[in-house]
């Protein structure tokens, strides 16, 4: 009882450096709430209001029927353009997709003849160019297909295929962003708050004095790890609540009291990191460094950004020596696919795992620089 007194109280001067630290409370609440919005909204892979222009050299009722299929939100309102001015207009960067339509274009299709429509697109707007072309062939597949009435098919396949998106029907890139940010954010805000803790310690002369009290190593570390990962805590429900599913409207389909039981376990991972981290490093400036080496390789091969099947059998097997890549698996499956804990515990034990690994491996360091201090 008295070691975990000792643990509550340091805990209790931990929350309170930190309520007197205006700029870190400033950047907790703007990374759990402006940051999850501006993350979940600014990166959208829909194609919207991409600016299209046509150039109609055959000026017949198939190439103007081509030209109306397109239309809002997907594609801004098409301009007619003549020949000579496509290569202008795109290096001006004043549309993205340019449609030639040749002469003779619906009386060549009438004849049985493979007439091409050229698209040219400016590829350096490399979302909109990707997913654009593919509208714009399925668009005109389909629009020449019901002008002709389906002639063209006299034997049709004796299959059909119906496609179900399932979990993100809409395939709204906010319903995934906003749910990744809050990950991404749990990881760094628990890093980077309980290195500066320790460091803020040994700046302000506090750590000679918690040195010299009746207090053992790991009574100061696991302070440190419960008060600042209570803090994570704290603001990335509040985030999930009001931010993804009451701003953003993302629906959660799972519990938010496990993914919340499976954050919790993180964080002992994350904040024993900031630990080691302070540890090492002797200034802010140097946690600084150490902290943008560490988190971006963390945060880019944990599967929220890419795949995880996508990247080289050799980086999978490394990163699943790191928390963050089980933690998005298991927030993933309880989010997005509604998992329960038979689904997900295999990643809880694994993140308990390297968890208790981190945290050893910070103990191991703080003591030895406590005794080098000494």
């Amino acid at each position: 009882m008295k070691h975990l007194l000792n643990i509550f109280r340091l805990g209790v001067k931990e929350l309170r450096s930190l309520w007197h630290d205006k700029v870190m409370m400033i950047m907790i609440a703007y990374a759990f709430s402006f940051a999850i919005y501006i993350g979940a909204t600014s990166a959208s892979t829909e194609l919207h209001n991409a600016p299209i222009g046509f150039v109609d050299e055959d000026r017949s009722a198939l190439s103007q029927r081509l030209i109306d299929a397109f239309y809002p939100p997907r594609f801004a309102e098409p301009n007619l353009l003549p020949l000579s001015q496509i290569d202008a207009k795109l290096d001006a960067g004043l549309y993205t997709f340019v449609i030639v339509i040749p002469n003779d274009f619906e009386k060549k299709l009438r004849f049985g003849k493979k007439p091409e429509i050229q698209v040219n697109i400016d590829a350096t707007r490399m979302t909109q160019a990707g997913i654009g072309a593919g509208y714009i062939q399925q668009i005109i597949n389909q629009e020449i297909s019901r002008y002709f009435g389906g002639s063209k098919n006299k034997h049709p396949l004796p299959i059909g295929i119906v496609t179900r998106m399932k979990y993100n029907p809409n395939l709204t890139s906010s319903w995934f962003g906003g749910v990744m940010e809050i990950i991404s954010m749990i990881s760094l805000l628990s890093i980077v708050l309980t290195g500066a803790a320790l460091i803020r310690e040994r700046e302000h002369g506090t750590l000679e004095h918690l040195m010299v009290m009746p207090l053992n190593a790991a009574e100061i570390i696991l302070a440190k790890v419960w008060s600042m990962g209570l803090v994570v805590l704290v603001s990335a429900a509040f985030s999930l609540m009001f931010v993804v599913e009451g701003v953003l409207q993302v629906p959660i389909a799972g519990s938010e009291l496990l993914f919340l039981f499976g954050a919790m376990l993180v964080l002992l991972a994350t904040t024993s990191m900031g630990i080691f981290m302070g540890t090492i490093a002797r200034t802010m400036p140097q946690l600084g460094l150490i902290f943008i080496l560490t988190i971006l390789p963390l945060q880019i091969l944990s599967g929220g950004i890419t795949p995880f099947e996508s990247m080289p059998h050799l980086l999978q097997n490394i990163m699943l020596f790191t928390p963050t890549s089980h933690f998005v698996s298991m927030a993933q499956a309880i989010l997005y696919r509604g998992a329960g804990f038979d689904v997900v515990w295999r990643d809880m034990l694994a993140i308990v795992a390297i968890g208790f690994s981190f945290f050893f491996m910070a103990l191991l360091m703080f003591r030895r620089s406590l005794a080098t201090a000494s």
